[in-house]
């Protein structure tokens, strides 16, 4: 194919991967380079070590470093899915198959050069756009890591996370945030990822613990390390700025304004989460705390770019309180082994989100953005069908992709090796030593 003898043309030297077009346009902007680049950055920072340390305190200690090894491996290996063919399939301009899915023009980043995209970003380097893209492509199979800490082989993982990467991720992409993608053209918004990441994983996650199993054990197990958990979700919080600030893709006032609406929302969440463990536990938990601040953080995502302030607290009280009920009532009553909440707050915080968009979406972010509160139902019947389409295809797609995958490769580990632990029977390692 023309794109394989161009990559094995950059193997022997003869054309630098991802040169062509490569002298710099005059319309690249250094500040939008250098806040997009320094948003790759926090987005990168949230895989690892924020959310290998907030999902690792909250596993038994012998599981500690099986679920950091995941988190670790996944950005490693979903970096390199990316930039062969993975960032094609979701961003090149011709399509494949119209509205679903990308082709190949973009495979091994042939023409993904110095020069801006004429479709994406144009102020900033295309390589640059596809880095920050990247770094989406990654932390979003490592949230559903939470579904089925504990219990998953090694061998299982890599497999379902560079299929689900290919097949779940990289369609969904295509139809949020390609010009040609069939919910873009329907009018659908997904400013940072509240779709194409939260609803995407959360759902998938849900899905994987189903197919997968509850743990054997039934005593329940307490987070093994509180501090470890804490600290993650300060970093996701810091690394969050990146992840919605940097989805305006130029430093500019939109940029400052998702900032802002993201921290809010996350600091009305965290309060509100706090409240309520008070009034029902009777007493005020840093676990809880820290997962308010996850859920708010979730929600926001998708409609940072597009509601005021007010509407950003609401979106975090809101999902502060749903999320609440699914993690507490709704999942001990149906007795799924969502091991670390991953549906019960990004799933539901980022279905949430994604409908609040055409709820709280006002002109005074975006002139040409009107939701409900402002006189437009048009948005939020276009979020609620992204809603309902993109979750329904996690669920089947995940389900269907595990089942496959468990034929070829078994996904649990056996009873020994659950009652071990993952660190040693999966990496005959442990995250803690004693010396006498």
């Amino acid at each position: 194919m023309k794109w394989g003898k161009y990559w094995v043309a950059s193997i022997l030297g003869i054309v630098p991967l991802g040169a062509q077009g490569a002298s710099p346009a005059a319309g690249i902007s250094s500040g939008d380079t250098a806040w997009v680049l320094f948003s790759s950055g926090l987005v990168l920072f949230m895989t690892i070590p924020a959310l290998a340390l907030f999902y690792g305190g909250l596993v038994r200690r012998k599981n500690v470093l099986s679920v950091l090894m995941q988190c670790f491996i996944t950005l490693a290996a979903v970096s390199v899915l990316w930039v062969t063919v993975g960032y094609t399939l979701a961003f090149s301009p011709k399509p494949l198959i119209p509205g679903i899915l990308g082709n190949f023009d973009y495979a091994f980043l042939r023409g993904v050069g110095q020069a801006p995209s004429t479709a994406y970003a144009t102020t900033v380097p295309h390589i640059a756009f596809m880095l920050f893209q990247m770094m989406f492509a990654a932390i979003t199979p490592a949230l559903i890591i939470g579904a089925f800490a504990e219990r998953m082989r090694f061998s299982g993982f890599l497999v379902f996370t560079l299929l689900w990467t290919l097949l779940v991720y990289c369609p969904v992409a295509h139809w949020m945030w390609s010009p040609d993608g069939w919910l873009y053209k329907a009018g659908a918004l997904d400013f940072a990822g509240g779709v194409v990441v939260h609803i995407n994983a959360g759902v998938a996650a849900l899905a994987a613990a189903y197919i997968i199993g509850r743990r054997r054990s039934i005593k329940a197990y307490p987070p093994h390390n509180l501090t470890y958990t804490m600290m993650g979700a300060a970093m996701l919080w810091f690394g969050w700025f990146g992840f919605n600030g940097g989805s305006a893709l130029a430093a500019n006032g939109l940029a400052a304004h998702a900032v802002l609406v993201t921290h809010l929302a996350a600091s009305a969440a965290t309060l509100l989460w706090m409240i309520l463990d008070w009034m029902i536990l009777k007493r005020p938990t840093i676990l809880g705390a820290a997962t308010g601040a996850i859920a708010g953080l979730a929600a926001i995502t998708p409609g940072a770019g597009y509601v005021d302030v007010m509407g950003a607290m609401a979106i975090g009280l809101v999902s502060s309180g749903l999320c609440y009920a699914m993690v507490m009532v709704v999942k001990p009553r149906f007795m799924y082994d969502d091991a670390l909440d991953a549906f019960g707050v990004h799933g539901i915080g980022g279905i949430w989100g994604t409908l609040a968009v055409g709820i709280f979406a006002s002109p005074a972010v975006q002139p040409a953005v009107k939701g409900l509160f402002s006189g437009s139902g048009s948005l939020f019947f276009s979020q609620l069908l992204a809603t309902i389409t993109v979750g329904l295809f996690a669920f089947i797609a995940t389900a269907a992709l595990l089942k496959a995958i468990d034929v070829l490769v078994s996904l649990r580990v056996s009873n020994l090796g659950e009652a071990a632990g993952l660190d040693v029977t999966e990496h005959h390692e442990r995250a803690y030593t004693i010396i006498e």
